[in-house]
């Protein structure tokens, strides 16, 4: 079986991987790595989240994430028990703290997923494995036309709980593997600044060598980083700019959104005229954005609430494009 599953038009070369080819982890849904986009055969627009052997948590191009804050079923699981990461398995809870992305939980149980696929068009769908009363079926669909590539999700609670989490897409891109730096701009269409981040909040997704020490020294040590992280992007009116990148990463949650019909977001490379941007059918429930000196990230999350038999859809359509 190939690795890769091309998808192209015309103007547009979309390389998804096979799932579980390019990434193994306990925290991306392996059914949603789209590792490369190539415009009319020149533009790239996908990156690693590190190109350090080992360094991040193993992120790639356009992939997404289920429950970065609590993993369904994760809340109530004991020490030893499983819980499901969707798009992913049945995880084993390791101990009493709370759910951390960073984590390398064991993944006791693969999710069975298959794939088909058309010259423009793949679906993906991973099968549920009950798990406690929690279980979900998740269809994606990647369709090419254009300049666009769509990505539709179907998410059917299949269990007997109710599952209560939110997804996102974490979008590592590096425009023509440019670096980050005022050549860059990141549009929004509303006037864009930055929420206050709650530090005791932010504690739950600290790295695990941040948990062992006291909770004050932590909030200190986070409350460093966010400042630090602001400190090489810009808010101007709409756009977010960029100073040259260093080794410390930028991160940032901008208010002002709501559910539009135009972009969320778009990414330019002013020099070069390419950009790429992203437009979702739904509310988003957060917005992101981090990033480093080779990759800018903007993440729009969607909320979901699902009793049991219950379905949700959503989508988001990708536009890339180059201007004179």
């Amino acid at each position: 079986m190939e690795q890769t599953i091309v998808l192209s038009s015309p103007r547009l070369k979309v390389e998804l991987a096979q799932p579980g080819s390019v990434y193994r982890g306990a925290r991306f849904d392996w059914s949603g790595f789209i590792t490369q986009v190539t415009l009319d055969g020149k533009h790239t627009f996908c990156v690693p989240e590190s190109y350090k052997a080992g360094e991040g948590t193993g992120g790639i191009g356009l992939c997404n994430e289920f429950g970065i804050e609590a993993a369904v079923g994760y809340d109530d699981a004991r020490p030893g028990e499983t819980f499901p990461k969707l798009g992913i398995g049945l995880l084993r809870r390791a101990d009493e703290g709370p759910y951390g992305f960073f984590r390398p939980y064991e993944i006791v149980q693969q999710f069975p997923m298959s794939v088909e696929a058309t010259a423009d068009s793949a679906q993906v769908v991973v099968q549920p494995v009950e798990c406690r009363g929690y279980a979900a079926r998740l269809n994606k669909t990647y369709q090419v036309s254009g300049n666009s590539l769509q990505v539709a999700y179907t998410l059917e609670n299949t269990g007997a709980k109710p599952i209560a989490t939110h997804e996102y897409a974490h979008n590592f891109v590096g425009i023509d593997q440019q670096p980050v730096g005022p050549a860059y701009r990141l549009h929004f269409p509303y006037p864009v600044k930055s929420e206050k981040i709650d530090v005791k909040a932010m504690r739950g997704n600290a790295p695990p060598h941040l948990k062992k020490l006291p909770g004050f020294v932590q909030d200190f040590l986070i409350a460093r980083y966010m400042r630090q992280a602001q400190g090489t992007i810009r808010f101007e009116g709409n756009d977010i700019t960029f100073k040259p990148a260093d080794k410390q990463s930028f991160y940032c949650r901008p208010q002002g959104f709501s559910r539009r019909e135009t972009p969320q977001w778009t990414l330019s490379h002013v020099p070069s005229g390419v950009t790429v941007s992203e437009t979702d059918d739904f509310a988003p429930w957060r917005v992101a954005v981090w990033g480093g000196n080779h990759v800018v990230s903007a993440e729009i999350f969607v909320d979901i609430r699902l009793q049991p038999g219950q379905t949700q859809r959503w989508a988001r359509r990708y536009e890339f494009n180059a201007q004179p």
